[in-house]
């Protein structure tokens, strides 16, 4: 199979090209706006992958595709907080499937009604959010909840090391929700609660506490329609160091009183300075799912999931997911034609070699519910 995939040199790109060089059953293009980037990166692979200059903002992306005969395209070049669909559209044009790395509330949660009648024309899949959410998320949640008669809440924090690469289109996508009143599934209910902001101490099963504060993601708003009866969905992200986690916090407050419009636009500041604190951290990171409903006997249950990764190694989960389902589509496996957010495509057991891979820890902990199943989050 043809994959062709746009971002390839970038921080999550070259990590799905470096998985995906060695399988037999995969023809590998490197793709970007800078050639001699796209093809160094190529050559350092190997022979098989080779680097081609595109650039999806140009208006013959759709004859590109075709004349590179890509029939698997995944995206990886964010942020995608503010993109629109022209990329998956230019792909269902050109005949391929798409897989792409989003975790913007908006591109993923309005993917499915934006692009599905465009691919089930062509016969093809189409899947935005294969990343730690929803793909992982969702796959945790239905592991953890597996015979359970309800869910009263879900409560999940990713924690990354302060050690471990990062892109300045991650910082960018998270800088765009600082401060922003973000739509919330709380206690049955929709409320608006501000992003970044009123940071909340939570445990790890094998980092210490930290530190989280709300972020903007899709598990916000598909997990409530996803998992019927569920009251409560929180997702926090929670820097190593908690002077960081401070400072965005202090930008969330600035937002928030009008002092500071637009925080996105302090990303390459940021980008640039958030170096100074790695000598404060470490190259730990991880991210726990906790659960809390009735189990299949009807008693009051709360478990978690956690993962630890050591090493750096923490930017290798985000890719995980599109590795899996690329290699799918490559050993002749369908996935659901039509475009679709990317919650339940996957188990959390076809995960596990990648863990693996990586030296990744897991743990299942049955910790004390409440009596009613309502999370003490």
């Amino acid at each position: 199979m043809k994959i062709l995939v746009l971002g390839g040199y970038g921080n999550f790109g070259a990590r799905i090209c470096r998985a995906l060089a060695a399988d037999a059953g995969i023809e590998l293009m490197i793709g970007g706006r800078d050639m001699q980037r796209a093809t160094g990166f190529a050559q350092s692979l190997g022979n098989a992958p080779r680097g081609v200059r595109i650039d999806v903002q140009t208006g013959d992306l759709v004859e590109n595709l075709r004349s590179l005969g890509a029939e698997l395209v995944i995206h990886t070049a964010g942020p995608f907080q503010n993109q629109d669909y022209r990329v998956p559209h230019a792909v269902a044009a050109a005949g391929a499937h798409y897989i792409g790395l989003a975790d913007g509330r908006r591109f993923v949660c309005d993917f499915p009604a934006a692009l599905d009648a465009a691919f089930r024309s062509a016969g093809r899949t189409a899947v935005a959010g294969a990343s730690t959410v929803p793909a992982l998320s969702s796959a945790v949640v239905d592991h953890l909840t597996a015979g359970w008669r309800s869910i009263r809440s879900i409560d999940i924090c990713i924690a990354p090391a302060q050690g471990a690469p990062r892109g300045q289109a991650t910082l960018a996508g998270v800088l765009a929700y600082c401060g922003e009143p973000i739509q919330v599934w709380r206690d049955g209910a929709w409320t608006e609660e501000p992003g970044w902001a009123k940071p909340t101490t939570v445990q790890f099963a094998r980092m210490k506490p930290r530190r989280g504060a709300l972020c903007d993601i899709p598990d916000l708003e598909l997990f409530p329609a996803r998992y019927a009866g569920v009251q409560s969905v929180m997702f926090r992200a929670a820097l190593e160091v908690g002077l960081a986690q401070h400072a965005f916090a202090f930008l969330a407050s600035m937002r928030r009183v009008g002092l500071l419009p637009s925080p996105a636009r302090l990303a390459p500041l940021l980008y640039s300075a958030g170096r100074v604190f790695d000598r404060f951290g470490t190259a730990l990171g991880g991210m726990v799912v906790r659960v809390e409903g009735l189990d299949a006997q009807g008693a009051a249950a709360r478990r978690a999931w956690h993962i630890a990764a050591d090493d750096n190694h923490g930017p290798e989960i985000p890719c995980m997911a599109a590795i899996l389902l690329a290699r799918r589509l490559a050993r002749g496996y369908a996935l659901p034609v039509g475009a679709h957010a990317c919650s339940g495509l996957l188990a959390l057991s076809e995960f596990e070699t990648e863990f693996a891979r990586w030296g990744m820890v897991t743990d299942v902990i049955d910790e004390k519910a409440t009596s009613h199943g309502a999370s003490t989050l």
